[in-house]
């Protein structure tokens, strides 16, 4: 069974930095597109970042220049690292990570930015 276990949520003040982790378990093949999403309160989710399996990257507008996503393949582990942070970023980060045309999904975990 595909297993997304995110880690490196909390508190943080406005301006100040975090580091998501999330490891991939459970299949034999490596996944393809990874990518973290987030959801705020009251809000639809939404598209934060994704990586290719071969490195490709893409961004939302909104945290263009202050997240950078990178991935482990041999460890099946993406990683959103998370500088400048806004209190609009605010929400729960969940991770993503396509196989074989399947998307799977991690459990969530908040990020909460204080001003």
């Amino acid at each position: 069974q595909v297993q997304l276990v995110e880690s490196g949520g909390g508190l943080v003040q406005a301006g100040g930095s975090l580091r998501l982790s999330c490891a991939g378990s459970g299949s034999v093949f490596g996944f393809n597109t990874m990518g973290w999403y987030r959801q705020a309160a009251g809000k639809q989710r939404e598209l934060v970042a994704v990586v290719t399996s071969g490195g490709t990257t893409d961004y939302a507008d909104s945290v263009k220049g202050r997240f950078t996503i990178s991935r482990d393949n041999a460890k099946r582990t993406v990683y959103l690292q998370m500088n400048s942070l806004k209190p609009e970023d605010t929400a729960v980060y969940y991770c993503n990570a396509d196989l074989h045309g399947i998307p799977y999904w991690g459990q969530g975990t908040q990020v909460t930015v204080s001003s």
